[in-house]
């Protein structure tokens, strides 16, 4: 009796279809999108390389007048009280503003999200209404509140103000954070013998990480870029942060503007902002995300 055998398919065979790259059809679809994010890319990035650039190229009327180097930054570093002076005090405005932010936003989100009480809705959107006021209209109120409490003219005050302007936003991102973590967790952290802070210690908090990493950013991004409010509550020139120092260089004796000594400021005070960016993009993403992922 005669048997047939069949040949052996190939693994190519075997995997049809599936083993082939992307269509034709589908990269052409794919073509607006990729040459939209790219034509934003380049519109936002291109102003920051310009200014890196420039402030190392020779112009004329700056430190820098012939050949390629540094001097720009050496201006910047000597700059009346010096860079470091103003780098640390933005630094110490920030990083209070982010520790206040966080620690407010993460209480009162947890507060909103997880406990029923007595006009909570109502209190929430009193709380998001703060949004719908422009914050330079209440600076001189608060000038004036921060004197009598003798906090005029300090870093501490002007971080307290910034942490107020951002504390709306920072509750809305903490709210919808953990009202997407599974309530379960908790119970079952109460079940096993866990207060409400242990609770919220041991299982919330991890969960909500990436909430708490988007504030975070957004509040040192905002604190750190500020210029109207330290404008307008800091009087000493040695407590300004990097952003008044850098526009105060432009009034110079006679009106005459070191454009390179600026463009360097820019840059430096730019480079932290990228940097953290590319380093917590992941993260500051899946905290946008945590609200829409909700069940």
């Amino acid at each position: 009796m005669a048997t047939t055998t069949r040949p052996a398919r190939t693994p190519a065979a075997a995997g049809g279809s599936r083993d082939r790259g992307p269509s034709v059809g589908s990269l052409l679809a794919r073509t607006p999108a990729v040459v939209l994010a790219g034509g934003l890319a380049v519109v936002f990035l291109f102003p920051l390389v310009w200014a890196a650039v420039a402030s190392v190229s020779p112009q004329g009327g700056t430190a820098q007048s012939v050949g390629w180097g540094f001097a720009n930054y050496v201006t910047l570093a000597n700059y009346q009280a010096g860079i470091w002076q103003y780098l640390l005090n933005s630094v110490i405005v920030s990083g209070l503003t982010v520790v206040l932010t966080l620690t407010t936003s993460l209480l009162g989100g947890y507060a909103f999200a997880m406990f029923r009480f007595p006009g909570k809705d109502l209190l929430f959107l009193l709380t998001l209404a703060i949004l719908m006021v422009p914050y330079a209209t209440l600076l001189i109120p608060l000038y004036v509140l921060l004197n009598a409490l003798g906090l005029s003219n300090s870093l501490v005050g002007l971080a307290l103000v910034l942490t107020m302007f951002q504390l709306p936003f920072a509750t809305f991102m903490m709210r919808i954070s953990f009202e997407s973590v599974p309530r379960e967790l908790e119970e079952s952290a109460l079940v096993d013998g866990c207060g409400t802070f242990g609770a919220l210690r041991r299982v919330l908090l991890p969960a909500v990480k990436p909430g708490l990493i988007t504030v975070g950013l957004f509040a040192f991004l905002a604190a750190w870029n500020d210029f109207i409010t330290p404008l307008i509550l800091i009087s000493d020139s040695g407590k300004v942060p990097l952003p008044l120092a850098v526009a105060n260089m432009r009034q110079q004796v006679m009106g005459i503007v070191d454009y390179g000594a600026t463009e360097a400021g820019v840059v430096v005070l730019a480079l932290p902002c990228v940097v953290l960016f590319l380093l917590l993009q992941r993260h500051y993403v899946r905290g946008f995300m945590s609200g829409a992922l909700k069940g």
